[in-house]
């Protein structure tokens, strides 16, 4: 028998109220922190809304939390089997990412997506805690880092410090790549401890 995975809108909405709650934040000023609406907020909240890449960036940004830590429920077992069709895709500007696992080692938290960089726009981000490391299964990928640019094709690999903003572009049509972000458990963006949320 298989487990059901929860829908990303209700593992933010519980993992959302939970990070706001443990940072004693009202709805109002997560808004005002993060530049997201109140009533959109207040749906996020609710298991509503369609989330993007970008709106879950930035509330993990502002509440200091990991991506995952908004988007992830934790599944035991001494076998795990992720089905690319059964995991919802959340997409951006020019992005799709399907969160496929959380993985915590030690002090350290890696958490692993299959990444198709579409090219129909870039994907900026403004930055966010931890090391990006990026492996291109198919395509051609542009990656901008603190205004350095690189390109890497299939087979090929880039890793860069996630704080610094960057941008990933498909140059000549949709980039397959494995994204495996990494962090320490206690990281923030301006690189002091804080206490991991407990859930």
């Amino acid at each position: 028998m298989q487990d059901e995975t929860p829908s990303i809108r209700d593992m933010l909405a519980v993992n959302l109220r939970a990070a706001r709650a443990a940072r004693g934040i009202s709805l109002s000023e997560l808004s005002r922190r993060s530049g997201i609406g109140k009533a959109t907020l207040s749906q996020l909240e609710s298991g509503g809304g369609n989330p993007t890449i970008e709106t879950v960036f930035s509330l993990s940004r502002v509440l200091e939390v990991a991506i995952s830590d908004l988007l992830d429920h934790r599944a035991g077992g001494a076998l795990t089997v992720v089905r690319g069709a059964d995991v919802e895709v959340l997409s951006g500007e020019g992005v799709d990412l399907r969160p496929l696992r959380r993985i915590e080692a030690g002090d350290g938290v890696f958490e692993v997506y299959d990444q198709v960089v579409r090219g129909d726009a870039p994907q900026r981000s403004q930055g966010h805690v931890g090391v990006e490391h990026t492996i291109v299964q198919t395509g051609s990928l542009l990656v901008e880092v603190a205004g350095k640019t690189v390109e890497v094709g299939p087979g090929d690999y880039v890793a860069f410090d996630a704080r610094e903003p960057h941008c990933y572009t498909a140059s000549d049509g949709p980039v397959h790549s494995v994204l495996l972000l990494q962090y320490r458990a206690d990281e923030r963006l301006d690189g002091r401890p804080h206490p991991v949320l407990k859930g």
